[in-house]
């Protein structure tokens, strides 16, 4: 059964998850900045950073039906604590190949569909553990803190990996490394909750159960899709370097400064949440987010001003972490434990497909119209968006409760 405090820290299954996703998530985002260093500097090629991309999102789009059905059918705790030590294996083999001078194009692209493939497996099973260690009736709580986790992770990452591949490349993996070991060891420490699961036998039909779930439940299909539109539009921090150099001509650090603005945002929105969970009108409050998301990117689309812009960004990140934690609380709390990670798989390809094309989106319509005026149409295209699924799904527009289906 999950365990009865309220409080995360008087939780020690939650504080181990909680440390264990920050640990991870920072080691992935550390991992990924210098896999893409590395390869630039080996081939000076833009299309070769592109496939590097595409090895860590292919692997997530061709196994979403599986790891949802792993995750369902074998220990959640021990399919994350396997994925975060062989991803730290990953690690250590880049840093084998720094030190040796023995790292190709092929091997770069190697490890990141590797890497890819864990993250495929790790967030599912490790989204689905969490209900088995909180009660549902503080689970909000729990997401909201979970969403800082990640944020922290975002802010800390890249910086750290950042600054420590410019002192000395080969300590990037080392501490990539030891921090993947030790988020292992922490969720391998988590108790083992047994659940009773269906017996199921193993069929197209129960891989893909995770989808029909999805779409005969109006109340999540509509936040899933309603995400997944909302940031393919309003993708504009995919512009940013553009916005940097040649219309706020702030340079490196104004770029540095606004990569970290909307994930600051977000860190104090989750925050928030954790010690005020919403507790009614979820359907008003997740368009209200939504407007907010979209105008604070035509705000920053027509913004001439850095400290203008900062804000701008900082609202971008608070009001979709208010989308997320809806999203993910309605998903945990709607779905049968026997179907948590099929369907968490499925929202896992939802959000990933969000982001990498709602970055091809914009980086398309900037090359054909300019960054300005596809930045303002991304964000006038949220607030479309949401007219459209207010109309679409009345169900999710009234909700009143998580418990609402």
């Amino acid at each position: 059964m999950p365990q009865k405090s309220s409080s995360f820290l008087g939780s020690p299954s939650f504080a181990k998850y909680w440390f264990s996703r920050i640990f991870a998530s920072t080691a992935f985002q550390m991992l990924s900045l210098a896999i893409g260093w590395e390869m630039y500097n080996l081939t000076h090629d833009a299309f070769s950073l592109g496939f590097v991309g595409l090895a860590q999102f292919l692997p997530m789009v061709l196994l979403t039906f599986v790891v949802g059905h792993v995750a369902d059918r074998f220990d959640r705790r021990r399919i994350v604590y396997l994925c975060q030590f062989i991803e730290g294996g990953i690690a250590i083999f880049l840093l084998v190949g720094n030190i040796n001078g023995s790292l190709s194009r092929e091997l770069i692209l190697l490890a990141a569909a590797i890497l890819g493939a864990c993250r495929a497996f790790e967030g599912p099973a490790a989204s689905a553990l969490l209900p088995q260690l909180v009660p549902k009736d503080i689970l909000q709580k729990a997401i909201s803190w979970i969403t800082s986790a990640g944020q922290t992770a975002q802010i800390l990452g890249p910086s750290l990996g950042g600054l420590l591949f410019s002192l000395k490349p080969e300590s990037v993996y080392i501490i990539a490394a030891i921090a993947l070991l030790i988020s292992g060891v922490l969720t391998y420490l988590i108790p083992k909750v047994i659940i009773e699961r269906k017996s199921e036998p193993v069929s197209l039909r129960s891989v893909f159960l995770g989808l029909v779930f999805v779409y005969r439940h109006k109340v999540i299909l509509g936040t899933i899709s309603l995400d997944l539109f909302a940031v393919l539009l309003g993708g504009a921090t995919a512009l940013l370097p553009i916005f940097a150099q040649d219309i706020l001509h702030t340079g490196a650090w104004g770029l540095g400064l606004m990569r970290t603005a909307p994930a600051v945002g977000a860190l104090l929105m989750s925050v928030v949440l954790a010690y005020y969970p919403l507790k009614k009108a979820f359907g008003p409050t997740l368009f209200g987010a939504l407007a907010v998301f979209g105008l604070a990117t035509m705000l920053f689309a027509v913004s001439k001003n850095i400290y203008l812009s900062m804000l701008a960004l900082l609202l971008i990140g608070a009001s979709d972490v208010i989308s997320v934690v809806i999203r993910s609380s309605l998903v945990q709390l709607q779905t049968p434990n026997e179907m948590l990670g099929r369907v968490n798989a499925v929202n896992s390809l939802f959000i990933g497909t969000s982001n990498q094309l709602g970055e091809f989106e914009s980086g398309m319509l900037a090359g054909f119209m300019g960054a300005v005026p596809a930045a303002f149409i991304g964000g006038l295209g949220t607030l479309a968006v949401a007219g459209l699924w207010m109309y679409l799904f009345p169900s999710l527009r009234r909700l009143r409760s998580l418990s609402e289906s």
